[in-house]
């Protein structure tokens, strides 16, 4: 036999509570206390019997197993079956519960009215349906609420885990591609070398560890961005025809980390920027104290095509992360042209 929780007996505590005082009130008869006092602790034996069983036994085994047909007989045999041994004639409470004389019969027993009957039963009924209903409407209510948490926090952690999942798919094209040049600049003994390693070394940090946390100083992916770019700059000396715009005014604005990178990496992706003639960026940022404004265009080469496949976070995993992230608050528009890719995203910042 299991041991009652605490709510259990919080439930018995109550409604035995309510069925002694409740009688006590509407009698105010206190002469004969100790015939109240034993009704009294008869009625509550009954009450303690009634939501045990229910709370421990019905509801976890047939209710919330999805028996409900099962659970409501059960119920009502158990509300009877209390109100028969109640009402038993062979029980040692029996006199101190009203037992008007059979004069058909010439002496004790019970009365032939079957209607009186009725009503009596009903009576000595209500205390333990009642606790049978109660008890039920309260653990049905703690279950739906620690079924509505489960289910939050399962969302939760899977949400979670599905951005953690997205946030780690960046291309290691370019960290190879990055390394490649940085080794050349290195053969060449270049001035430049140190300072490039040092940025894609703060790229690496930025991925692996300020990048936990849910929002992040939007000076911290400008200055990704920035390194990104410059990196992707060293393919060609005579340099790349990328253009920029970063809205620096507001260093400390919140933003979800690695937000904007896909966009900007699917521009160097798609527009054959190694064509000094036809290829070209254009990335611009700007803020207000609640809004971001990001855009990022490119050329469309005249033959279609695609490098880089290896990694990456594609348009479509973009929207899902902006779905998870910033629900309701933002707004993507991307505009493919015969000449031109453009898209425009626009967020409403906490």
């Amino acid at each position: 036999m299991n041991f009652p929780k605490k709510n259990t007996w919080l439930q018995i505590l109550f409604w035995g509570s309510l069925w002694v005082l409740v009688p006590l009130l509407l009698t105010g008869n206190l002469e004969n206390i100790d015939r109240h006092v034993v009704r009294s602790a008869v009625v509550w034996a009954g009450i303690i019997l009634v939501v045990w069983l229910n709370a421990e036994v019905l509801l976890p085994k047939l209710y919330f197993n999805k028996k409900q047909a099962a659970y409501v007989a059960a119920g009502l045999a158990l509300v009877v079956a209390v109100t028969l041994l109640i009402d038993w004639d062979g029980a040692p409470w029996a006199e101190y519960f009203n037992r008007p004389p059979d004069r058909s019969r010439g002496g004790g027993g019970k009365p032939n009215s079957g209607g009186f009957r009725g009503f009596k039963y009903m009576g000595m009924a209500m205390p333990f349906f009642t606790a049978l209903i109660g008890s039920a409407l309260f653990e049905i209510a703690g279950f739906a609420n620690r079924k509505e948490k489960e289910a939050t926090e399962f969302r939760s952690e899977k949400l979670e885990a599905e951005l953690k999942f997205l946030k780690s798919q960046i291309n290691p094209h370019f960290l190879f591609n990055a390394l490649n040049n940085i080794y050349t600049l290195t053969i060449l003994k270049s001035d430049q070398a140190p300072g490039n390693l040092l940025k894609l070394s703060g790229m690496l940090r930025y991925m692996l560890y300020e990048c936990k946390a849910d929002r992040v100083p939007l000076q911290k992916e400008i200055e990704y961005l920035r390194h990104f770019i410059d990196l992707h700059l060293l393919k060609d000396s005579r340099g790349l025809n990328v253009e920029t715009d970063f809205d620096e005014s507001r260093p400390k604005l919140s933003v979800a980390p690695m937000l904007l990178i896909p966009f900007v990496e699917n521009a160097f992706k798609h527009s054959k920027i190694e064509d000094l003639v036809h290829g070209w960026i254009k990335i611009s940022l700007h803020t207000t104290d609640d809004h971001l404004l990001f855009r990022v265009q490119n050329s469309v080469p005249e033959t279609a095509f695609s490098k880089d496949q290896a990694g990456g976070i594609g348009l479509k995993n973009v929207r899902r992360q902006l779905e998870l992230l910033y629900p309701g608050r933002h707004e993507l528009s991307i505009e493919p042209g015969p000449d031109t890719f453009s898209i425009t995203l626009q967020i409403d910042l906490p």
